[in-house]
């Protein structure tokens, strides 16, 4: 029988880790898929992060509010062209809060979000583990996915290595974590390419993680 006859449900993967799948609607996914494509350009776009010992990741990045650069956040895109970094947009900030208040109750999002990563990937790409320790502020993560389905592994606050729960995101899922998994190691080993909505018209995987700084503002 087919599977996807079957929905989803919301799984609580860790102490306040949570999956909620389809929480993006095809109109939602479509909103944010032309967003993003904005960001996109340069300056200030896309681009390839290198690591300070020399290798790159293969997922592609624009960040907005404050750049992500391994591993410190800058008003500059201080690793590429250098012009200053997009303007974190008011109404992200409100669909990030609306997430966390969904995923883990209206009274964990009390803080104002003001940075995203957003990660391009190809069918080749994929994210080590690692953690989202860069931040001064321990409110929730927030993950939106769009496009391709991926392999998204969550592991634990102590090492890179097991226990760790594989879970498979789709395209208009959601996926928070605060808490005790705040500091908890994830990735992302294997991309499906050629699976995201047809009418969605992205070929490869659009990451969206949205995070509070913790930083005075300039």
């Amino acid at each position: 029988m087919d599977a996807e006859l079957f929905p989803r449900s919301r799984t609580e993967i860790a102490p306040s880790a949570v999956h909620v799948p389809d929480w993006l609607d095809a109109d939602r996914q479509r909103r944010l898929l032309d967003a993003c494509r904005a960001w996109a350009r340069p300056p200030a776009g896309l681009r390839t992060v290198r690591t300070p010992g020399g290798s790159t990741m293969t997922a592609r990045q624009v960040c907005l509010g404050w750049h992500w650069y391994p591993y410190r956040y800058a008003r500059t895109v201080a690793d590429g062209d250098g012009a200053p970094v997009k303007p974190f947009p008011e109404w992200l900030g409100e669909l990030a809060r609306s997430a966390v208040a969904d995923a883990l109750g209206p009274g964990a999002a009390a803080a104002p979000y003001d940075i995203a990563l957003v990660n391009f990937y190809g069918g080749d790409a994929r994210m080590g583990m690692h953690r989202d320790s860069d931040e001064e502020s321990d409110a929730p993560v927030v993950s939106l996915s769009l496009g391709d389905t991926c392999v998204f592994r969550f592991g634990n606050t102590a090492t890179r290595a097991r226990p760790h729960t594989d879970v498979e995101l789709r395209s208009g899922d959601l996926f928070v974590f605060g808490g005790a998994s705040r500091l908890a190691y994830h990735g992302v080993p294997k991309v499906y390419p050629g699976t995201a909505p047809p009418g969605l018209g992205l070929t490869g995987r659009l990451n969206l993680t949205l995070r509070v700084s913790g930083f005075d503002a300039d």
